[in-house]
């Protein structure tokens, strides 16, 4: 419930903005946030839901399923090295660097995995400044509301997750 709230807020008010250079999606970042804060079945779990909500978005001219694809690689990404993630979790610096490069990193599979597909995508040069600017504001804007996401999943733990 809580992704699909963040891709409300993304797809109504967020993608209205317009940023310098390109655009930020709050709801890869805060995606990122939360794969990387699970543990390793929820990151792999977490990377699924979260590709098909993000399917579902009015502006994404690919395949059903493409993002599915994309989210849930790097939620297992992020569940093979889950102990080395947890070291960079400790500083809010390294973190939201991490974050950042995570993003950039899910944006260059989306690219590549598209191109096998045989979409049409683009300059490469236009495609370098969109995964640039993306990271540049998801590393500037995150700071802003890791706090929120970091309570509200807290909040939305169970019981017995909380132990």
């Amino acid at each position: 419930m809580f992704l699909f709230v963040v891709f409300l807020i993304q797809e109504t008010l967020i993608s209205r903005i317009n940023f310098p250079i390109d655009g930020f999606s709050l709801y890869l970042a805060t995606l990122m946030v939360l794969l990387s804060l699970e543990d390793r079945s929820g990151s792999i779990v977490f990377g699924f839901i979260g590709g098909l909500i993000m399917d579902l978005s009015i502006a994404a001219d690919t395949p059903f399923g493409q993002w599915a694809l994309i989210l849930t690689l790097v939620g297992y990404l992020f569940s093979l090295n889950k102990e080395s993630i947890g070291d960079f979790t400790q500083s809010p610096l390294v973190f939201v660097t991490f974050i950042s490069l995570a993003s950039a990193f899910a944006l260059v599979v989306y690219l590549i995995i598209g191109a096998l597909l045989g979409q049409n995508t683009g300059a490469l040069s236009h495609l370098i400044s969109i995964v640039f600017a993306n990271s540049l504001w998801t590393f500037f804007l995150t700071p802003l509301f890791l706090p929120l996401i970091i309570k509200t999943r807290t909040a939305l733990l169970s019981n017995r997750e909380r132990i």
